[in-house]
């Protein structure tokens, strides 16, 4: 990687600073003037340089995710958190609001939870902090964490569907079911985010799927699919609930649509692999 530019720009800095202790006669207070201006726009030039770069970043993150995708299992909710907005506050706490935002959307979720813990020292209770550290927490594989980080947004925000939602992924990872429904079915009747209402649907399809109540699970995931028809795992699922209810044909069908949707996507590729198998006269797997 190239030299950083920051310590040649920070004795440029200091050279400025050290002319101004010296300057006298109006003239040299107008070239010191003319410096200063063109110091900052150089800087500023830098920083609009690097601002586009990090957007950049961000790109080769998502390239990267989609290309690493783990098809194992259920994948937890896209994260969607808008970004926050930063204002001077005497504490600092929006500060490692919007660092433990930028670290999430960068995979680095560890780092989030160490910014954002350090933003909730500063602001105790602040409720943006909270839900994004039940985010950090949740992508970390931090569950139980994450489940008490969430029902104290939940205990604020009742009508929060994204925080709701999430409770209900980590109850089924965690195996309660019970719990799982009760938090997916509401999020679905408050019906105020798309995003919320799509992975309710599916995650719940998810819940009966495993309780081997086949029919109920393809009802969900049929509604996940017109809610949402590019969530290409919902097909894949699908196809599982049809299969151990015991309509072969209708699960070749899904698995086959579920690739031709996506062919790229990890969870086509693995509609693909899953049809090969059945076509071989292997089981697809229970999990």
């Amino acid at each position: 990687m190239a030299d950083t530019p920051l310590p040649a720009l920070r004795a440029e800095y200091e050279q400025i600073v050290r002319r101004l202790e010296t300057v006298s006669g109006g003239a040299e207070r107008e070239a010191v003037k003319r410096e200063i201006i063109a110091y900052f726009k150089q800087v500023d030039a830098l920083i609009a340089e690097l601002s586009a770069l990090k957007e950049d970043v961000r790109k080769l993150v998502d390239r990267f995710k989609q290309l690493s995708a783990s098809t194992a299992e259920a994948s937890a909710p896209e994260f969607t958190g808008t970004r926050p907005a930063v204002h001077a506050d005497h504490i600092g706490a929006s500060t490692f609001i919007e660092k433990g935002w930028s670290l999430i959307s960068l995979g680095d979720y560890a780092g989030a939870i160490q910014a954002l813990n350090k933003a909730l020292q500063l602001s105790p209770g602040e409720t943006q902090a909270e839900s994004l550290l039940g985010w950090a927490q949740m992508l970390h594989e931090e569950y139980d964490g994450a489940l008490a980080t969430f029902q104290k947004v939940l205990m604020k925000e009742p009508a929060n569907s994204l925080a709701r939602i999430n409770v209900g992924y980590i109850c089924l990872k965690k195996r309660i079911f019970g719990e799982a429904i009760e938090h997916l079915s509401k999020a679905i009747r408050l019906d105020n985010d798309k995003k919320a209402t799509l992975y309710a649907h599916f995650y719940l399809g998810l819940v009966y799927l495993q309780r081997e109540m086949y029919e109920d699970a393809q009802n969900f995931f049929q509604k996940t699919l017109k809610l949402g028809p590019n969530l290409i795992e919902a097909h894949y699922e699908l196809g599982r609930a049809y299969w151990f209810a015991g309509d072969h044909d209708q699960a070749k069908q899904t698995w086959d649509a579920g690739f031709k949707a996506n062919k790229f996507n990890p969870w086509g590729k693995k509609c693909q692999d899953t049809l090969a198998l059945v076509d071989q006269g292997q089981e697809p797997p229970r999990s």
